[in-house]
């Protein structure tokens, strides 16, 4: 035991050393919880220290590009279930758990983006089919997903009047579907976001999509620009750095969404009779800043989907 100790402290010293010389700000570096179940000190550690969610049916981003491919580094589910997240060191800085608060935790900042977007998120992305993303469901088939949930810290925003930056925490996202594509030939597969969830400043805003004209017909609702579909949004109500409980609920023409047990917002309009889109679940934290100190830290103590 005595040469455990010694050698986890030379260990330790190493990787502080190691952390220090790496470029950016040591202080915004999240820290790695590796739980090795062959530890005789981890004996006490159970599947009720860690966070509730199963990874079947998600894939990860992250907000690098260790590969070079020139995409943020992605992660199939595959390589996520059975706690192998765990063990790969790729993963560890940006999706972690944290067994004293049964939660895994989200970190990101600026980094590699996605195509058609400024920004650079640690997210999970909902896969109907495990081994595809062209799979995914209408608002016809509609979908629940629900999480508990907490921002546990976040950057200052020295840019604006803003106190914090901002960060997404769950979305619907819509996609062209693969029918759609063949027909009118389209090199790209992006929808516009219906429904972000997002937090500023300690509130917890909604902002969902609508048609600017509601006679907007035809492939003229394939238009995916800001002067076709723009946002309302909403405020949920305050939730600071608790935890919190949020729901989405989406069906035909109907999206309903609330926080805790408030009063649910419900959305029936002819802009979700019109939707034309694919959508699937996102969760996680997809920072809206690209300042260079920016970064957020999301808690996920729970996580579910159903259809």
């Amino acid at each position: 035991m005595k040469f455990k100790f010694v050698y986890a402290l030379f260990f330790l010293a190493i990787l502080a050393y190691n952390c220090s010389s790496d470029e950016g700000d040591a202080e915004d570096s999240a820290p790695t919880t590796v739980v090795d179940p062959s530890d005789d000190e981890d004996d006490d550690i159970t599947d009720e220290n860690f966070a509730d969610i199963n990874f079947s049916n998600w894939k990860l981003t992250l907000p690098v590009d260790a590969d070079n491919n020139g995409s943020p580094d992605e992660y199939q589910p595959s390589a996520l279930i059975d706690g192998l997240y765990r063990t790969n060191a790729a993963i560890q800085p940006f999706m972690y758990d944290d067994v004293d608060d049964q939660a895994i935790e989200f970190y990101t900042l600026p980094g590699v983006s996605t195509t058609n977007s400024s920004y650079s998120r640690t997210e999970l992305r909902e896969l109907i089919n495990p081994s595809t993303s062209r799979e995914n469901w209408s608002l016809q088939e509609g979908g629940i997903l629900e999480g508990r949930l907490k921002v546990v810290d976040i950057s200052e925003d020295q840019e604006t009047n803003r106190t914090y930056h901002r960060t997404i925490v769950m979305q619907i996202h819509g996609i062209i579907s693969i029918e759609d594509m063949e027909t009118h030939g389209f090199s790209s597969n992006n929808g516009p976001p219906l429904i972000k969830i997002t937090w500023i400043d300690g509130d917890l805003w909604c902002y969902k999509k609508s048609l600017i004209d509601e006679n907007t017909s035809g492939d003229a609702l394939l238009e995916t620009s800001s002067a076709t579909w723009a946002d309302e949004k909403i405020n949920m109500g305050y939730v600071g750095f608790e935890p919190f409980d949020f729901k989405i609920t989406a069906s035909e023409a109907r999206l309903e969404v609330q926080l805790n047990t408030n009063t649910p917002v419900v959305y029936e309009d002819v802009s979700l009779e019109k939707w034309p889109y694919e959508n699937y679940f996102k969760a996680g934290n997809y920072l809206s800043s690209t300042a260079d100190n920016a970064f957020s830290k999301v808690k996920y103590y729970e996580l579910n989907v159903t259809h």
